[in-house]
């Protein structure tokens, strides 16, 4: 069994790190189905990808409540990395989590099991992090939206198969909805609320 004082340091430089995944993420939510890079974290647990746990110790926080899907919660490692590096609440609630971490993403739950937001406070939804098999190689699916000129091309290794499907809820919700950040390894991919599936190809 790990204890706090065993748990290894996450960024090799906390400060310049958390810049340059901040700025990856940015550019990735406001360029969606773009692929960018984030910095690399070491000591992470193994069930979380690297990208994810860049993710956690940038975004993550004491006012930033984290559900996590039950393989990345069937032992303590995860939710005892992320309280020791991000102070963030882990909570059994997936309906008023600001972060959602999908480890298993066929098992992916109904969205409506997560935090919409409101008309008032569209924000205060529930942003999912999903991990996924590959954001270079598989389907291709493209994409329009703000942030995008015409459409973009994303080729992607998914689970859900229907994710995007399930996605266009967001349509009838908005301003609510849920933000997807897809992470493969190093590599994440924004699909935030306003992006919409165009065409599915093989």
């Amino acid at each position: 069994m790990t204890t706090v004082a065993e748990l290894p340091a996450g960024f090799a430089d906390k400060v310049l790190s958390a810049q340059t995944t901040f700025r990856s993420v940015m550019d990735a939510m406001a360029r969606p189905g773009s692929v960018q890079r984030v910095t690399a974290v070491s000591g992470a647990p193994a069930s979380l990808m690297r990208g994810t746990a860049a993710i956690a110790l940038t975004l993550f926080d004491h006012d930033t409540p984290v559900w996590l899907d039950p393989l990345l919660s069937e032992t303590s490692d995860v939710a005892k990395w992320l309280k020791f590096h991000t102070s963030a609440p882990v909570i059994p609630d997936s309906s008023i989590s600001s972060f959602a971490v999908i480890g298993e993403p066929r098992a992916l739950p109904a969205l409506d099991r997560f935090a919409f937001g409101s008309n008032e406070y569209p924000d205060r939804s529930t942003t999912v992090i999903l991990q996924v098999e590959s954001l270079t190689m598989g389907p291709a699916f493209e994409l329009r939206g703000p942030g995008i000129d015409g459409t973009a091309v994303l080729r992607a290794t998914l689970q859900p198969a229907d994710l995007f499907e399930r996605l266009a809820i967001n349509a009838t919700l908005f301003p609510r909805g849920i933000d997807v950040v897809l992470v493969a390894d190093d590599a994440v991919v924004a699909i935030p609320r306003t992006t919409r599936l165009v065409a599915k190809g093989g």
